[in-house]
């Protein structure tokens, strides 16, 4: 799927051998990661480090291997919804992968970078303009000593940046600047004129940086993209708006205000990701530019040159029966109607029934027909998995709405893989950061 759509670079999560394996002789550049849980053993123990790197890393380091570039230490370790957890582990942890890297022995060369959260930056209230932008002051102290370590390696800052989540979070955030189109307000800061969120955003770290010191330092943007469903704002119009604005916008080598030059980022997510954890919202499901399957979720130029070039799809492709389960209108006791749904979709992905969501219109029939059909699908289609007490029934008459569909899962021995980590489950945690991820980088 990389290669045919002209993508070179890559963002593991986490390894896995199987999808290092198919990686092997591509030299698709690779960024892997340590996931979060893991970096308490890294920075106590510099043995487990060296072991990680030896099993995961410099074992891929030859001739047809595995173009291992970046080693990605946590994911968004200082984001303040975690409290604390990472804090104390992330730059002894940093320090050890960097020198077992060091140390390997293999003539690879690895960095080791933190992929941050922007909220490790901001600008006061009082003054919300990116040449006002300062590390958290909480968090400022150890951000500067992971920041100076980096550079003393020539390693990047990695930051994750999503103007999405600025709209999710905010209903006065402007909806236009979240877009690349030009259309919105601008947001002047003395001689430098913002047209967009990402730019404000990015420049906002690249004053935070110059305050602390490094004006030189080397920025990738590990994370950014937008979702296409699970919101009122993830649809498939804004995700290609926004992807396609940045891909053109990245690569004109325009830069921002206070940088000039091509932008590296990681767009994320490659594929969807139907277990992930919906605490932030249903968005969390719906990064991906391709479906579940393989299919392209919309039009899009990567080479940001306008050409009339889609996304290629991935072939042949099986599928499971062509057959859904929807809810019986002959059931007549239906008390145990709202525990079923509930149910159902506990163990599958109903995310598009929420608010503003693909198939939030549906009839109150048609979501429970939704939630057991979704169930249903991801049960590899057993019989026995649409009935619900008697609430459901088998059908071969695609209730899908305009705007809404009653997906029919990939053709695998047990689809309940694509819940209960199976492949793809693995691969969209993996490659998706989110499979995390299957992000990539453009």
């Amino acid at each position: 799927m990389l290669r045919d759509n002209g993508l070179d670079k890559l963002k593991l999560f986490e390894y896995n051998k199987g999808i290092m394996t198919a990686l092997t002789g591509t030299d698709i550049e690779v960024m892997l990661g340590i996931p979060n849980s893991m970096l308490k053993e890294m920075s106590e123990d510099p043995g487990a480090a060296a072991s990680w790197v030896y099993n995961n890393v410099s074992g891929y380091c030859y001739e047809g291997g595995v173009n291992i570039k970046y080693v990605a230490v946590g994911n968004e370790p200082f984001l303040q919804t975690y409290n604390g957890t990472y804090i104390q582990y992330i730059l002894p942890a940093l320090k050890n992968i960097q020198k077992a890297l060091d140390e390997s022995g293999v003539k690879c060369q690895y960095k080791a970078t933190v992929p941050f959260n922007a909220d490790i930056y901001n600008s006061p209230e009082s003054n919300p303009v990116p040449s006002a932008g300062e590390f958290r002051p909480e968090a400022k102290d150890l951000a500067i000593d992971i920041i100076q370590f980096l550079y003393l390696h020539d390693a990047p800052f990695t930051v994750n940046i999503y103007p999405f989540l600025s709209l999710y979070g905010n209903d006065y955030f402007p909806f236009e600047f979240a877009f690349f189109d030009e259309t919105s307000k601008l947001l002047r800061d003395g001689n430098n004129v913002y047209r967009n969120a990402f730019d404000a955003n990015l420049d906002t770290l690249i004053y935070a940086l110059s305050k602390a010191g490094f004006p030189d330092m080397e920025v990738i943007i590990g994370e950014v993209g937008w979702p296409t469903d699970g919101d009122k704002n993830a649809n498939i119009q804004n995700a290609k708006r926004f992807n396609q604005g940045l891909i053109k916008h990245a690569l004109s080598g325009i830069g921002t205000p206070a940088r000039k030059g091509e932008i590296e980022v990681y767009l994320f997510s490659l594929l969807d990701e139907n277990a992930k954890s919906i605490e932030p919202g249903g968005f969390e499901r719906h990064w991906g530019i391709f479906e579940f399957d393989g299919k392209p979720k919309y039009e899009m130029d990567v080479t940001g040159l306008e050409v009339d070039k889609g996304l290629t799809p991935v072939e042949d492709v099986k599928y499971q029966l062509k057959r859904w389960c929807v809810l019986n209108r002959e059931a007549t006791d239906i008390r145990e109607l709202p525990d079923s749904i509930s149910y159902a979709c506990s163990l599958s992905d109903c995310t598009a029934l929420g608010y503003g969501s693909s198939c939030n219109n549906l009839t109150a029939e048609g979501n429970a027909s939704y939630a057991f059909n979704m169930y249903y699908q991801v049960h590899n289609q057993h019989l026995w998995d649409c009935d619900f007490s008697g609430l459901a029934i088998v059908t071969d008459e695609n209730p899908s709405e305009e705007g809404c569909q009653f997906p029919i899962m990939i053709a695998y021995g047990n689809s309940s893989m694509l819940l209960h980590g199976g492949l793809l489950d693995v691969l969209l945690r993996i490659i998706g950061v989110f499979l995390v991820l299957f992000p990539f980088l453009l």
